[in-house]
Formats: structure tokens, sequence, C-alpha cells
């Protein structure tokens, strides 16, 4: 039996060819997460064009930084998903501020406001996509379908227990949406563009 905190496999592996220069490997990657970066980058920034170049330069640190990623600290997917997203806000923050200064319109308290609103929004739609499917499909009928979790059970084919459960831990994997990243939302993920 593995490790409680192996990474997967695939995962390993993809950083052992990436560190080797194996530009299949790069391809492989771009395969697996490009719609995972390409949407969190457009919830952030809201423009087409800035998530390419977010996607874009995602790749190129994953390409030229392979040894950042840490298996220890989660899948090769979350850590790909932290890079986009703090990328993203720091192009969102950029973006606005240069706005701001140039026309004058709104105030520094409205610009972090619109940041962080962008940030905790791209961190639950990352959540809820990447939470197992027994946890979604219990939200996606309590919240999109407004059914209680009695609704749920029948709905699911559960007991009503069990849709409690669901609802419950799926809420509290929503619920660190909001919680802050210790390193801060600008913090730089060892100089993206950097080779």
């Amino acid at each position: 039996m593995a490790k409680k905190d192996a990474p997967p496999r695939w995962d390993r592996r993809m950083q052992q060819r990436l560190t080797r220069g194996e530009a299949a490997a790069l391809g492989e990657c771009y395969d697996r997460f490009a719609s995972l970066v390409h949407g969190l980058a457009h919830r952030v920034l809201g423009d087409e064009e800035a998530a390419d170049g977010i996607t874009r330069e995602v790749f190129a640190h994953v390409w030229h930084n392979p040894e950042a990623y840490d298996p220890k600290q989660g899948p090769l997917r979350s850590w790909v998903a932290m890079l986009t997203h703090r990328l993203a806000v720091q192009r969102l923050r950029a973006t606005e501020t240069a706005a701001l200064a140039r026309c004058g319109r709104g105030t520094p308290e409205e610009l972090e406001h619109k940041v962080r609103h962008a940030a905790v929004t791209a961190r639950a739609d990352y959540i809820v996509t990447s939470m197992p499917a027994p946890l979604r499909a219990a939200l996606e009928r309590a919240y999109f379908q407004r059914r209680d979790y009695r609704q749920t059970a029948t709905d699911l084919g559960i007991t009503e227990d069990e849709a409690r459960r669901r609802l419950r831990l799926g809420l509290q994997l929503l619920s660190t949406a909001y919680e802050t990243d210790p390193s801060g939302p600008d913090a730089a993920p060892d100089e993206p563009g950097a080779a």
C-alpha cells in the first residue's frame, strides 16, 4: 500500500519528465490542465485574451520550473491551479491599478474589493469542479435546483443522513474559498517568466 502522503504516480512521473526537459511531457501536461488553467484565468480576469496570456505564462513556468512543484504539498493539478490563480490575480491587480491611475475612477478600496471578489469566485469554481462527484451532485441539487436534503436524498437514492453529510462536507470544502492564502494574493510564484 502506498504511503498516505505519496503523490499520485502520474504527478511524480510528469515532474521527472519535465525536469529532464521532455517536450512531450509538457504537451501531456497542457492537454490535461489547459482547460482548467484557461477557465480559472478567465474567471478572474473576465477577458479571453488575458486568459490566453496567463495560460501561456503558467505553462512556461511549469516548463522552466518543474522542481517548484512539491509533490508532498498536493497533486500537480492543485499546484497548477494555485499558480494560475496567483498569476491571474497579479494581472488583475496590475491592470486595475493602471486603470485607476489613468482614469482616476474608483478607489484603492474598490480595487481590492474587486480583486478579492474575483479571487474568491475563481477558488470557489475550482473547489466545486474538483470535489468528489457525490458531494458536487448533492450541492447542485440543493443550490441550483433548490432541493432540500430530503429531496436530494430521494433524487440521489441515498439516505437523508447521507444527503445531509454530503451537503455539509461540500459546504465545508466550499467555505475554504474564502480563506486567504498565507503567502498573500500577490506573492510571486518563483518568477514565472524567468527561465
